[in-house]
């Protein structure tokens, strides 16, 4: 849908929240009142009536009072005000507006999701944004499947959801490289106040800085492809999809690609299927892409670290 071309440099920021309130409202939910901004925003009823006033001066024909339900309804000519991120929207829909805390967040409409297994321990969690945040390294008790407990010297820089758990890429001192730590597997976590090396920087990162250009096509054996067309929203029958080097494991995962050069993988979950397989020469992060072993048979395969 096209939206309204509005300049609102002028309009201070708290009162432009209150805009994009009335217009997601309207747009998302068909329907919105002095009310909604009462409760949403502790303003004034006075406050309220001027900033419908205002949203109705700036996107003139989007909304009309309707006397029934003495509230403004969203009109057939309807332009957005505002430009929208989809999982901003479908987080905002399914887990409240905004990022007030106080008291249990609730859902817009009615929506469920898949309920996640793990979830990262907030003390644990708010050393590790710290040490991003701050650029510092941080200390930490980490448990591996494969060598149990122990202590290690981590330099965080970003947070990873791979759709599973969260993760965290660092610089791993003690193996001298750059990885991917699962943080619910650590236990604890102290930020170290000393400058860092620069040999730890990001930049340094190879596999996060690499980008690899997925062709994502319906899967061969799919009877109609047009269906996973409309599903990945694809142009042409293909979805080029930019993803970082360190995350393409997670993503082929993820959605069940086929990563077979004949697209040989049976199942009804394989949906996909990678048509640029070359592309994944290098990749180190595909241990757990579909048939991994025949696209990278040489690389240094894992996860995350073990």
């Amino acid at each position: 849908m096209q939206g309204i071309s509005v300049d609102l440099d002028g309009i201070k920021q708290a009162q432009r929240e209150r805009l994009l309130h009335i217009d997601f409202r309207a747009y998302f939910l068909g329907d919105v009142g002095r009310s909604d901004l009462i409760k949403r925003f502790g303003i004034k009823a006075a406050a309220a009536t001027r900033d419908i006033n205002i949203y109705t001066e700036l996107a003139p024909g989007n909304i009309d009072y309707d006397t029934k339900t003495k509230s403004f309804i969203r009109e057939d000519g309807f332009k957005p005000l505002f430009e929208y991120n989809v999982s901003q929207v479908l987080s905002a829909l399914s887990q409240g507006f905004g990022e007030d805390f106080v008291g249990s967040p609730k859902p817009v409409i009615a929506c469920e999701m898949p309920a996640k297994l793990n979830k990262p321990k907030l003390d644990v969690l708010s050393v590790i944004t710290r040490a991003i945040h701050q650029g510092k390294a941080v200390k930490v008790e980490y448990s591996s499947t494969s060598s149990g407990t122990a202590m290690r010297e981590l330099v965080p820089f970003v947070l990873v959801d791979n759709g599973l758990r969260w993760h965290v890429r660092t610089y791993d001192r003690k193996n001298d490289r750059f990885g991917d730590f699962v943080i619910t597997r650590i236990t604890k976590a102290k930020l170290i106040d000393a400058p860092l090396g620069e040999h730890e920087d990001l930049k340094h990162d190879i596999q996060w800085n690499r980008i690899v250009e997925m062709e994502l096509v319906p899967h061969p054996r799919i009877k109609h492809p047009r269906v996973i067309e409309l599903d990945y929203d694809m142009i042409d029958g293909v979805r080029k999809q930019n993803v970082r080097a360190a995350v393409a494991g997670y993503v082929l995962r993820r959605w069940n690609v086929d990563c077979t050069e004949d697209h040989s993988l049976e199942g009804a979950e394989y949906h996909l299927w990678l048509r640029n397989t070359p592309a994944l020469y290098g990749v180190d992060n595909l241990s757990i892409a579909p048939n991994h072993k025949k696209i990278n048979d040489n690389s240094d395969n894992e996860l995350a670290r073990k």
